[in-house]
C-alpha cells in the first residue's frame, strides 16, 4: 500500500534516500528506489544532474518535503561532503518535524562508523586537513553521524 503525498503536512515525497552514490547507487540503492517506484511510493533520489553546480538546495528541499528518510551509510558514505550535509539536515527534520529516519548499514558495521574507524577514520582525517574546511561543521558532522548510527536500522550483513 502506497503511503500518499499529503498536502495538509506538507511533505511532496513519500521518501528520500540519502546514499553515496558510487558506493550503491547501481545496487542497493537502484534496486530499493525501483522496489518503492513498484509500490506506487513517491521517493525521491538525486541524479548526476543535481550534483553538476555544487548546489545542494534542491536536494535540501526534497529532504525537508519528505516523510520518511532512508540513510545507505556504506565504505565510502563519510568521504562525500553532500552526503554529511544532507544527514546534518536529516535530523534537523527529524527532530524539528518528527519525520522518520531509518539507517541501513550497506556491508558496513555500525559500531566503525560510530566510532569513526577504517573509511570513516579516514575521511574525517582528510575533511580536518582541509584548509577550505570548516572546523565546526566537520565536529558537528561527527557528532551527527554518531546520532544517526545510534538510530533503530537495518544492517545488510544480517541478510541474504
Amino acid at each position: 500500500m502506497a503511503v500518499a503525498a499529503s498536502s495538509s503536512s506538507g511533505h511532496y515525497y513519500d521518501v528520500f534516500i540519502n546514499f553515496r552514490g558510487e558506493d550503491t547507487r547501481k545496487i542497493f540503492v537502484g534496486h530499493l528506489y525501483r522496489a518503492l517506484e513498484q509500490k506506487a511510493i513517491h521517493t525521491f533520489i538525486d541524479s548526476e544532474e543535481l550534483r553538476k553546480g555544487n548546489d545542494l538546495s534542491k536536494l535540501l528541499k526534497a529532504i525537508d518535503d519528505s516523510r520518511l528518510l532512508i540513510v545507505v551509510f556504506s565504505e565510502n558514505y563519510a568521504s562525500s561532503t553532500w552526503c554529511l550535509k544532507e544527514i546534518v539536515k536529516i535530523l534537523e527534520c527529524m527532530d524539528a518535524q518528527n519525520q522518520i529516519v531509518v539507517p541501513v548499514f550497506y556491508q558496513v558495521d555500525p559500531s566503525g562508523i560510530r566510532k569513526l574507524k577504517g573509511s570513516y577514520a579516514e575521511a574525517f582525517a582528510k575533511h580536518e586537513d582541509d584548509s577550505n574546511a570548516n572546523k565546526e561543521e566537520v565536529h558537528g558532522w561527527k557528532t551527527t553521524l554518531t546520532r544517526a548510527t545510534n538510530l533503530s536500522g537495518w544492517d545488510s550483513r544480517d541478510y541474504n
